[in-house]
């Protein structure tokens, strides 16, 4: 026997999808059917039905081979046996035997005709291989055997419009009308087809019919007057709008309709005017108006280039009440291209207000004032953002941030604390480790070295090359003599993926000096000087103290007096000497020796 592939082929999947449990059902009819005129004899009748339920069985179980070999021994029994035939087109299909499928099929819909899901197997399959002539031919006998079914029309529809025959779409759509009743989407359809067979009297027939069908449905008259509009019968458009308006004087689609009524007949004067009267009015659509609002931006842009006319106009909208942020959305961004920073705040502050988990505008509005560093405002704009967002992390760094810049450390770190409660799987792993860095920085200020030691590991587990987090990691572990080579290691990365940063070069020096390398330290702390370094208290002082175990004396007290005259200032980035650090350095200049 042959044995038989188990990968069904998708066309035959699909088929039996359409049948599903109906097809069953159908069988199950069929033995019934089979029982009240018979044509087998008692005993034959008994065998087929074994083997057909064992051939069945099989098939369920997924034993394919047996189920074969069954149903090929019901063929035997019964040659014309419907159900039979057609499990057994499954199985030919199945082996790519498409042809011999195909016949086996068309048996078995012409040993039980009645059996719409047979029919409706073998439309698919002719669908499937896009014999589109043989799929409508199955199609209208269906529709003509089962004439209260709308799924051959839909279907036969579908298949006169691929194939352009538009005649034949119009008569299907006819008939879809008596199954499902009168509907824009078929009138439609129905203008559509006659305007390509350039029948026009009936295409506007069509849309007339469906405005008569719905009297008090004004969106069909509107859109009769449309196709009028559309189709050069300005005066019969014109005439429809005006009955509209009369009976519904604020109607929305009808005054767009009318603004393009006065734009194609070169009214442009009532053009404008009606275009203000939509704008305005509370019957258009917010897409609606946004979509004339895009238009007039595009025009501008592409003309005069009138930044105040295109302001007038969102002015005179937004000054009344909006349905959503959508309006003012689109003003800030026409006025942040504009480069009218000062003119999009309001308008930003606006579109919070109608729209407080707006992140676009809360970004933009901070991204001022972090420029100018507001840092209060900064905190002002980004808090509500955690009620209204509260996984956007981005409000959690910059409120953090503030603080921290503020030297307001406990407000910093229960930001960022809850902030890192916000951190998923699909949180960004740089933003991530950013966090835990700065919080590594705010426990080292605050005297907690093993939480800060604990947050730059989270850091770096994160985001294994964040430079900043190792060398700040790197010089805490310096500065307190532990884990040094842990502290070299990490500080050497730094230097190596950033040479010329002033501030790791100094970190690795430093390193170097506390593990007693002092040539090595003097190689580096020389090139954190030529990169920027001279102008860094901490860094200079640094030099002077690598020069004094080199036994350099004399520079290293040049380099100690030039770092105790150089301003205190935060402007490079470093913490401010303490009262006790300033006094060292000058102990260390009165006795020209290094104290640590």
């Amino acid at each position: 026997m042959r044995k038989i592939l188990y990968l069904l082929p998708l066309l035959l999947i699909l088929c039996l999808m359409a049948c599903g449990t109906s097809g069953r059902q159908a069988r199950a009819k069929k033995i019934n059917s089979e029982l009240k005129k018979d044509p087998l004899t008692p005993e034959q009748r008994r065998k087929y039905d074994y083997y057909f339920l064992e051939a069945v069985r099989m098939k369920q179980k997924g034993d394919y081979d047996a189920a074969y070999a069954l149903f090929k021994h019901c063929l035997d029994i019964y040659p014309s046996s419907a159900a039979t035939l057609y499990e057994m087109s499954y199985f030919d299909m199945y082996l790519g035997l498409e042809e011999k499928g195909e016949q086996a099929l068309k048996r078995a819909v012409r040993s039980e005709e009645s059996n719409y899901w047979y029919k409706q197997t073998l439309a698919n399959f002719y669908e499937g291989k896009r014999d589109l002539p043989k799929a409508i031919a199955v199609y209208e006998d269906m529709a003509d055997q089962f004439p209260s079914r709308i799924e051959p029309v839909l279907s036969l529809i579908g298949l006169y419009g691929q194939t352009n025959s538009y005649s034949e779409e119009i008569r299907m759509l006819n008939r879809l009308e008596e199954l499902d009743g009168k509907s824009e989407q078929i009138s439609m359809e129905k203008f559509r087809m006659y305007l390509a067979l350039e029948k026009m009297d009936s295409a506007y027939a069509e849309i007339e019919s469906l405005a008569r069908e719905y009297p008090y449905d004004y969106r069909y008259q509107t859109i009769l007057g449309n196709v009028y509009l559309e189709n050069g019968r300005e005066k019969e458009a014109y005439d429809v709008y005006q009955r509209i308006l009369k009976e519904e004087p604020g109607y929305g689609p009808v005054l767009i309709a009318m603004a393009t009524y006065y734009q194609k007949t070169g009214q442009d004067s009532l053009y404008r005017l009606q275009v203000d009267s939509v704008l305005l009015s509370y019957n258009v659509e917010s897409d609606t108006k946004l979509n004339i609002m895009r238009q007039m931006i595009v025009e501008s842009e592409q003309g005069s280039r009138d930044s105040l006319f295109i302001l007038d106009k969102f002015r005179q909208v937004l000054e009344r009440p909006q349905p959503n942020a959508d309006m003012a959305m689109l003003c800030a961004q026409y006025l942040v291209t504009k480069k009218m920073e000062k003119e999009s705040v309001p308008v930003l502050n606006q579109v919070l207000e109608l729209d407080p988990e707006n992140k676009p505008a809360r970004l933009q509005l901070m991204s001022y004032a972090i420029r100018d560093e507001r840092l209060d405002d900064v905190i002002e704009i980004a808090k509500p953002a955690l009620i209204y967002t509260p996984d956007a992390l981005e409000f959690y760094y910059y409120i953090g941030l503030a603080y921290y810049q503020k030297k307001e450390m406990d407000e910093a770190l229960d930001v960022f604390i809850r902030g890192t409660k916000q951190i998923t799987d699909q949180t960004d792993k740089g933003v991530a480790s950013d966090f835990y860095s700065i919080m590594g920085d705010i426990y080292h200020s605050k005297g907690l070295s093993e939480k800060s030691y604990a947050a730059y590991d989270s850091a770096l587990v994160y985001n294994p090359n964040n430079v900043g987090a190792m060398n700040n990691y790197a010089y805490f572990l310096s500065v307190e003599r532990k884990h040094l080579d842990k502290a070299e290691e990490m500080s050497y990365r730094t230097v190596k993926a950033e040479p010329d940063n002033d501030t790791f070069l100094d970190t690795y020096a430093w390193i170097l000096f506390e593990k007693g390398k002092y040539t090595e330290a003097r190689i580096y702390i020389e090139q954190a000087l030529q990169n920027g370094g001279d102008s860094s208290r901490v860094i200079v002082e640094h030099c002077g103290d690598i020069y004094y175990k080199l036994g350099d004396v004399d520079k290293a007290v040049e380099y100690w007096k030039k770092a105790d005259s150089m301003e205190i200032s935060e402007a490079d980035g470093s913490t401010p000497p303490t009262e006790q650090e300033i006094r060292r350095l000058k102990k260390k200049i009165s006795l020209r020796k290094y104290i640590e």
